[in-house]
């Protein structure tokens, strides 16, 4: 039995062949189609095939049928198209789109969408806050029944609000001071670091004398700059995995379906597979160990960090079969226009 060692660079040619005539026509790949392409006798390429096969490469269906391929063929094949250039046209035109979005949330549902407009398939986008996310500025406003609406505005234009009612009276302009306190001293610093230097001046002795303070402490132990980690996600496109030749049954579409509604099982999906070097890109072929549905599935991505701290999750889920180039150019371009446009 051969040794996945002596497979040569022909063998990946003739296997990367395979997988785009499959990717193209959907049935099994006989030697004869390969020969048409390459300078080499069907007898030839059907000894390759055969290694492949014992590679773990191809299936094959029937005896007397074509070869399939597999995850691992996917994967090899997938691999080859990671050189993808940027084109500037194509950069320039996302990007200007994304400037128009103006703020994250509305450039994440626009990539999604732009995602499944170019590759048909189904796209997500993720920003998910990091620890380095830099204030901008709070506002606070009093409401009824001591309830006060806060505001917090960071420098990636993300907006978190949040109501709380206190025990206490705190008048409008007592709110404007502390706003003004906080904005003053903490405006462009990362959070991090404001928690820190506040809890330092609650602990100082002048803090009891200070009334500006004392309001400062009762707004943040109920929860002011407490941001927490809640990602911003967009998917568009559930409706191009239908008629997909997946091999669902009628229940395992709808287990899909359900999958692919819960974003937490989104993020899980890109947390997960996304983990190379920034701006580098990832694939998984098969997702079976996520959900039993996706077992068919493949995910293409690209992270990018954003200013501000975010970190921008892009991605293109579809069939095996799906357009390998298209959906890598599609999350490298959107992506670094996203990164692009919020840099501006």
């Amino acid at each position: 039995m051969k040794v996945s060692g002596s497979l040569t660079p022909r063998h990946f040619e003739v296997l990367h062949a395979i997988v785009q005539n499959y990717i193209e026509t959907g049935e099994p790949v006989a030697s004869r189609s390969i020969a048409r392409k390459y300078p080499m006798s069907a007898a030839s390429i059907r000894n390759m095939m055969a290694d492949l096969l014992e590679e773990g490469y191809l299936s094959q269906p029937h005896t007397s049928a074509g070869r399939v391929p597999t995850e691992r063929a996917y994967q090899s094949y997938a691999r080859t198209l990671f050189g993808s250039r940027i084109i500037q046209a194509e950069l320039d035109r996302l990007q200007l789109e994304m400037e128009r979005a103006g703020s994250v949330e509305a450039r994440i549902e626009r990539s999604s969408k732009l995602l499944t407009e170019i590759t048909r398939s189904f796209g997500i986008v993720a920003a998910i806050p990091t620890e380095n996310q830099i204030l901008d500025q709070v506002e606070l406003l009093a409401l009824p029944d001591r309830r006060i609406l806060m505001v917090v505005i960071t420098r990636d234009r993300m907006v978190r609000n949040k109501v709380i009612q206190i025990e206490d009276n705190v008048t409008q302009d007592e709110l404007v001071s502390i706003r003004n306190y906080i904005n003053y001293h903490f405006g462009g610093w990362m959070l991090p670091n404001i928690h820190r230097e506040l809890k330092r001046r609650f602990e100082l002795e002048s803090a009891a004398y200070d009334a500006i303070l004392r309001r400062v402490n009762l707004l943040y132990s109920n929860g002011l700059l407490d941001l927490g980690a809640m990602p911003e996600v967009h998917f568009d496109g559930a409706e191009n995995l239908i008629g997909l030749d997946l091999h669902l049954t009628r229940e395992r579409a709808r287990e899909l379906f359900r999958a692919l509604e819960e974003k937490k099982r989104i993020l899980h999906l890109l947390e997960r597979f996304l983990e190379s070097r920034e701006g580098e890109p990832a694939i998984q072929v098969g997702l079976s160990e996520v959900h039993p549905s996706m077992s068919e599935l493949s995910l293409i991505g690209v992270r990018f960090s954003l200013q501000g701290g975010l970190s921008a999750h892009l991605a293109v889920l579809g069939p095996m079969r799906m357009n390998y180039n298209r959906a890598l150019s599609a999350v490298l371009h959107v992506g670094q226009a996203m990164k692009s446009a919020a840099s501006q």
